[in-house]
């Protein structure tokens, strides 16, 4: 637990990101849709009145900075606590100061990195604290607290969701950066510059953290970092990919819907960007396999076959050999034919089976190895399907019998499944026009 609004005898040492920290909203950078003029968090700072609230958003944002202003700004004391490395213990502790600081006259805000990482009974640990007015709680999470947090302790905090920071965020930064009296003298040239930005991804802590570096590694005698410089700083670097979090399922996401969107350039785009990130090939390539069933089916089978070879050769050769068969069967996934006639059916089928789980096997389908069974009528009056034109019983029933007449399946008219609609309604008639229907009682 610690007071970051205490003195900081080595702030020399500090990191380049912790030197040109703000201490004012107006010294800010991005999030202006929460800090800008007339905007809540700004209001709420103007009017002394802070809430309690959870700051979610990707890396390198501002949450921290963010929290730490807010509190400045109302005069309140700020203790962090880390949710890595703290417990219930830490929590109380930290109230019984605020308690006192209170009876002083004076707030407290409790600051919460990586709330996400809580227990339910170290969150739970807050509320009575929270709705008592002791402390005002701020958590920092990267994850979705809709499924990090619970309920109890959303329902006291409101979420702000910080956003990615822009170019010209990122662009005004370096700018204020490149003046901070350690970097006196320091030349970024015009294409390492543009490197630095692509590569902070919207994240200002990379994008200090690499100048830093790169300071670190510019001749003293003539400090000019250029683009061959910048790129072997940052040629080990990538992009920013929480595997496991936000960013990782929105990404998956974004392939998802683009294959089934038949875009198969934004689908590309996607896989190299995840593979950019760090994710593993092998992942994506299970996950086309399901995009294969789920969105194509039978519309072209063959596409299941394509994404199953595509994995093969990934386990097979590795990389970059297997990530090559991935994007042709994802390519194939975006411009095939779509049809998820099969997914909706299963899904249906799974949830008749949930409603009614204890209808019998008719006995006409029951097999009969034994005399005693076929003596129970197990099989009796089966009508073996190869010896009828079509291979096909008009009017046979297959299913138990209070679900008689019932259809999962309905293909589209795409692919190969408008000449199974064809075969099915052409059979489906003949079932409607049959004299004779098996349903037993």
């Amino acid at each position: 637990m610690s007071d970051l609004f205490a003195a900081d005898a080595g702030q020399h040492a500090q990191p380049l990101a912790a030197r040109l920290r703000p201490t004012s909203l107006d010294d800010y950078v991005g999030q202006q849709h929460l800090v800008g003029e007339g905007k809540p968090l700004r209001q709420a700072a103007a009017r002394g009145q802070l809430h309690s609230m959870i700051l979610w958003g990707p890396p390198g944002t501002g949450k921290t900075t963010l929290a730490l202003i807010l509190a400045q700004a109302v005069d309140a004391q700020f203790i962090t606590l880390s949710a890595v490395l703290s417990g219930v213990k830490d929590i109380r502790a930290a109230v019984e100061q605020a308690k006192a600081r209170l009876g002083q006259g004076r707030r407290t805000v409790l600051f919460v990195d990586e709330v996400h990482r809580f227990n339910k009974a170290q969150q739970d640990a807050f509320l009575p604290h929270v709705e008592e007015g002791t402390i005002t709680f701020i958590g920092a999470t990267t994850e979705n607290p809709s499924f990090e947090l619970n309920n109890a302790l959303l329902s006291r905090a409101r979420v702000y969701r910080l956003r990615s920071l822009t170019s010209e965020d990122l662009a005004s930064l370096l700018d204020r950066a490149l003046k901070e009296p350690s970097l006196d003298g320091l030349t970024l040239d015009d294409d390492a510059r543009q490197l630095l930005l692509n590569y902070a991804d919207g994240d200002a802590r990379r994008l200090l953290n690499m100048l830093e570096v790169a300071a670190d590694l510019a001749d003293d005698a003539q400090p000019v970092i250029d683009a061959e410089l910048m790129a072997e700083v940052l040629r080990d670097a990538v992009r920013r990919f929480d595997k496991g979090g936000d960013l990782f399922y929105d990404q998956i996401s974004a392939l998802h819907k683009s294959v089934r969107g038949s875009d198969p350039d934004a689908a590309l785009y996607w896989f190299a960007r995840m593979l950019d990130g760090g994710c593993d090939a092998l992942y994506i390539a299970r996950r086309v396999v399901r995009m294969a069933s789920e969105d194509i089916g039978n519309a072209d089978p063959r596409a299941l076959t394509l994404c199953l070879q595509a994995w093969d050769v990934q386990e097979r050769l590795g990389s970059p050999e297997g990530e090559l068969a991935i994007a042709q069967a994802i390519a194939y996934l975006a411009v095939a034919p779509k049809s998820n006639a099969v997914y909706k059916a299963y899904n249906q089928a799974r949830a008749l089976v949930r409603e009614k789980p204890t209808d019998e096997v008719p006995l006409h389908l029951r097999n009969a190895p034994t005399q005693l069974m076929k003596d129970e009528g197990f099989g009796a009056e089966y009508h073996y399907a190869h010896d009828f034109p079509e291979a096909f019983v008009p009017g046979e029933n297959y299913f138990p019998v209070s679900l008689r007449d019932t259809r999962l399946y309905e293909p589209v008219p795409r692919g190969l499944e408008i000449k199974m609609a064809e075969k099915l309604r052409r059979l489906r008639a003949l079932n409607d026009n049959s004299d004779w229907h098996r349903y037993e009682d």
